[in-house]
């Protein structure tokens, strides 16, 4: 059995992987790799014959696992691909709206004489996503099924999002039973909305990710507690408003709930919020669907108090007018909008019309990539160019890391903890910026494992 890291080595984003044996090729997740020196169109070359891969299993729904599927497909890929139903479900979503994205940067970019975009190319479009979907095989948690003779695949919820699931392999070669795992992106416990994290169960060989390898998460306040904060001060004390910016799909949802309980609790006065992404609405109705696969507190709510995502005070934001509507609101309001980094979406709008008014509070609750106009703001820049115009920042800006979807140092060491230190073999860190790998590389370590750092295309013989 052979394993071969092609994303995700000593970077964040384009996670794949190619585990082959007796002749059967399984790749694991398939995604973009848009890292800041990365070229879109350099998706679209494969280190491999995508003809020549059998399988695709997919760890969760967020592009930068499942992103490239529909290149894969474009250029030879006929087998299956794998996951849970909700995956499926918010693949679709997610691979359509990177469609809207591609055609989007291509209408941006410089035109040439003739009037011709000179952006880039997109990488796929709408058909290749459908083509894609035809592929898909749906797959419960915690169900064995067998790719063939000698390789069984099961799924263990792994929180994260909606779907996501640490992939077990069960491989036969020569009389002999080996298993791999890969865990995807790891979640955290009591997350709203989303299970816990499950422990895997023993394995010879683990590839795990190591985003927040050597950071922990606040414990100083609890989520509710910061929302209610917050909310206070930027919209009952004063009579201003918070812009919330989100992603559409899953930070959303759990947002959402969260609110839900406060209001329904009369924790706070009623206060006007708007949910305006168009996607966050589409991958509600997902949510919704799966329901079932919510966590248990979120299931009593549905029980107790119905619909987790949908109260008085909530609108969701459909159209352009709609959306322009809410600028012109002038009552105290909460606007939860995408993009999470500001880069895009209608969330530009928002800031367009708020940055420079002193009533309003901007709150961050994710992760903002150097170089985004999140970050620019996150660091105290007085200016920011929006629409070509430079605008003085007044508006006041804070961040929290409690709605994170990303376990952090500890969670990861949790869900490695649960291998007998003399059965695994050996760990394999992916998905990282080097320094948080390093960090985990030193804690994995201590704790007695044997541990490694694959470069991009280094191969190991399992």
């Amino acid at each position: 059995m052979k394993l071969t890291i092609w994303g995700a080595a000593r970077q964040v984003t384009g996670s794949m992987h190619l585990l082959q044996s007796e002749g059967y090729n399984i790749l694991i997740d398939c995604g973009l790799d848009y890292e800041k020196d990365t070229y879109q169109e350099e998706n679209q070359y494969f280190p491999f014959d995508p003809s020549s891969i059998d399988v695709v299993i997919l760890t969760h729904a967020h592009i930068d696992h499942t992103g490239n599927l529909p290149t894969l497909v474009r250029m030879g890929f006929e087998g299956q691909v794998l996951c849970t139903p909700p995956t499926a479900d918010l693949t679709e979503l997610l691979l359509l709206d990177s469609v809207n994205i591609f055609i989007s940067k291509q209408q941006k970019r410089s035109r040439g004489r003739r009037g011709r975009s000179s952006g880039p190319q997109p990488l796929y479009l709408q058909k290749h996503v459908m083509e894609t979907m035809e592929r898909v095989v749906t797959i419960g948690f915690h169900k064995e099924f067998n790719l063939n003779g000698n390789i069984s695949l099961k799924f263990i919820p792994i929180g994260h999002l909606l779907g996501a699931a640490a992939i077990i392999l069960t491989v036969k070669e020569k009389g002999t039973e080996k298993k791999i795992a890969f865990t995807g992106d790891i979640g955290r416990n009591n997350y709203p909305v989303l299970v816990n994290p499950e422990p895997l169960p023993q394995v010879d060989y683990l590839v795990s990710e190591s985003t927040y390898g050597g950071r922990v998460h606040s414990t100083d306040t609890t989520l509710q507690e910061k929302l209610i904060e917050t909310i206070n001060e930027s919209c009952i004390k004063f009579p201003g408003r918070l812009i919330i910016p989100a992603f559409s799909i899953g930070r959303t949802q759990s947002l959402v709930y969260s609110l839900n309980k406060i209001f329904s609790q009369g924790l706070l006065p009623p206060v006007k919020i708007f949910v305006d992404s168009p996607l966050a609405s589409f991958a509600t109705d997902i949510y919704r669907k799966h329901q079932h696969l919510l966590n248990e507190e979120s299931r009593e709510f549905y029980k107790s108090k119905g619909d987790e995502f949908e109260f008085d005070e909530l609108s969701y934001v459909h159209d352009k007018r709609e959306s322009l509507s809410v600028s012109n609101y002038h009552e105290p309001c909460i606007i939860i909008s995408s993009a999470g980094m500001l880069e895009g979406g209608r969330i530009q709008d928002h800031l367009y019309y708020n940055i420079q008014n002193y009533y309003c509070t901007i709150l961050f609750i994710g992760y903002c990539a150097k170089g985004t106009l999140g970050n620019r703001l996150l660091r105290g820049d007085p200016i920011v160019r929006l629409r070509n115009r430079d605008l003085m920042v007044y508006a006041t800006i804070k961040q929290t890391d409690l709605l994170s979807g990303h376990g952090d140092h500890n969670d990861i060491m949790n869900i490695i903890k649960t291998q007998d230190p003399a059965a695994l073999k050996k760990v394999f860190l992916v998905h990282g910026e080097i320094k948080s790998m390093t960090s985990l590389q030193e804690a994995i370590a201590e704790a007695g494992y044997e541990v490694n750092l694959p470069e991009k295309g280094e191969t190991f013989e399992l």
